[in-house]
């Protein structure tokens, strides 16, 4: 058993399933396939150059080798601060082989913000982009160097900490399991959604978990390539698909919407693209419009978590969308709203979203949840009560098995397909000792799904200076986080329980 497995205020696993299929039970494993039956096929594409499976086979050996060489052992953090390209990958692979645990650190994160993750995961190293250990991939061995002192890899141990937020502001580590990691490739495999042809590019940032999962995993469980982008602009991001002939990936509508309507890309540099997967927003309908001219399909929407991890339900491109739903469960999960109670609600009736493992079928029993949020054993008792993660979204499913999604949790926005928590601006607020109280909001955007819009209320005598708590979140906060816009208030409406009403707000706007 990992060290870490029942510590920490985890939980570890009441069961132990395999997954289906002949693919891989460990993240550690996911290459042996590709090496044994195609080791000079492409495996990952980066500015830094290119891998086969056999070469990025042994680039993980060599780094893996030098992370014990360090010290770093079976439990213990690394974390991971790097653009998307081979050595963040790499590094990611070597630590899955040596039982390490993840630690995805945001490169658009704020210092501060960056620092209260490492301290609050105890980083033992954090690996960056122009670090000693680079010398590891450049050492020139033409050997494929092999895994020294081989550790038994349990994947129902810790293997990462994704970092997510909630209601105190302080955002809190969602750990996941090898297993859980690998089972969106599994399912997508099972599925038949991509072939050994796919090249999957990822230009959402490879530090966020959930990309990890959806980019190199997913390639590697079906023989694919995972193509490393380092752009998000149109222009250069329609360069990579053009060059490395990319079919598909996982984006979000402001990416994909410049992409397809930007005057310097050619529809000849899309060539490639089949069905290019959007999620992390709502698709206003131009956007759906546009998707349909070019794909000739519709938009999958899904809903998902960082605690589940990524989606557990899936809207089918050759379907006729049904308004408002965000699809199916996955073959893997059932998603079941419940009332305070912990009692199922009839058909079409709202409650809390609750993800569990499938009943029934090929994959009835293979899910397992997260594993608990990192030394928080209050917060993993209440998010997974009777073996099933309570993901506290209001939502309702119809007698046909539609999900439909009332109200995302804590009031989060989603600001470009990137998650804004307003309890975390709004403890920058605070900071200043003129704001009195403050709400952050969502407002609607055709394009980035929503911007963020700061109201604030001064202290008595006091005059509140928009541009110095402007500033103010230019320096705590990633550039996303940041209001767009402050509106200052005399006072707020408030609930019986002395809560703002952030619905009169967003009436405002």
């Amino acid at each position: 058993m990992s060290p870490v497995a029942g510590t920490h205020g985890l939980v570890a696993p009441s069961v132990r399933p395999s997954i289906p299929g002949d693919g891989p039970q460990s993240a550690a494993d996911v290459l042996d396939r590709g090496v044994r039956d195609f080791p000079d096929r492409d495996a990952l594409v980066g500015r830094w150059g290119r891998a086969t499976y056999a070469e990025l086979d042994a680039l993980a050996n060599q780094v893996a080798n030098g992370l014990r060489e360090l010290g770093v052992s079976e439990g213990d953090r690394v974390g991971g601060c790097m653009p998307n390209d081979l050595p963040i990958v790499v590094a990611f692979l070597a630590c899955m082989r040596i039982g390490a645990i993840w630690v995805g650190i945001n490169r658009a994160l704020a210092p501060p913000e960056k620092q209260y993750l490492l301290n609050d995961a105890e980083v033992s190293l954090l690996l960056e982009p122009d670090g000693d250990w680079l010398a590891w991939l450049e050492s020139g061995d033409d050997t494929r160097p092999v895994l020294l002192g081989g550790v038994d890899i349990d994947p129902f141990a810790p293997a990462a900490i994704a970092y997510t937020s909630g209601t105190t502001g302080f955002p809190k580590g969602a750990v996941h399991s090898q297993h859980n990691l690998l089972l969106p490739g599994a399912v997508a495999r099972s599925r038949g959604q991509y072939g050994d042809d796919d090249r999957f590019g990822v230009m959402l940032p490879l530090t966020l978990l959930n990309l990890i999962a959806l980019g190199p995993l997913l390639a590697y469980q079906v023989g694919g390539t995972c193509v490393a982008i380092d752009r998000v602009d149109a222009p250069g991001l329609a360069t990579w698909i053009r060059e490395e002939r990319v079919t598909t990936f996982a984006s979000v509508p402001a990416i994909l919407h410049d992409l397809l309507t930007h005057p310097d890309v050619s529809p000849d540099d899309l060539a490639s693209l089949r069905t290019p997967g959007v999620g992390g927003a709502d698709c206003p309908e131009a956007f759906r419009e546009l998707y349909r001219a070019r794909y000739h399909a519709e938009v999958t929407i899904g809903y998902g978590l960082t605690e589940a991890p990524t989606a557990v339900t899936m809207t089918r491109p050759d379907e006729v969308p049904v308004p408002n739903s965000a699809g199916r469960a996955l073959p893997h999960v059932r998603v079941v709203p419940l009332d305070e109670h912990g009692a199922e609600v009839a058909p079409g009736e709202i409650g809390e979203l609750c993800i569990g493992p499938a009943l029934d079928g090929e994959w009835q029993g293979v899910y397992t949840p997260m594993l608990g949020y990192w030394k928080q054993p209050e917060a993993t008792a209440a998010a997974l009560r009777d073996d099933i993660l309570h993901t506290g979204d209001l939502g309702s499913v119809d007698e046909h098995g539609e999900v439909f999604v009332a109200d995302r949790r804590n009031d989060l926005i989603i600001r470009g397909g990137a998650n804004v928590y307003p309890a975390e601006v709004e403890r920058v607020l605070h900071q200043d000792e003129r704001v009195a109280a403050c709400a952050v909001v969502g407002v609607p955007d055709e394009r980035l799904g929503e911007r963020v819009v700061a109201f604030v209320q001064a202290q008595p005598g006091a005059t509140i200076d928009a541009a110095k708590l402007l500033a103010r979140c230019e320096e705590n906060l990633a550039r996303y986080k940041v209001p767009e816009r402050f509106e200052i208030v005399e006072a707020f409406e408030r609930t019986p329980m002395g809560k703002i009403k952030k619905t009169s707000l967003r009436a405002l706007l």
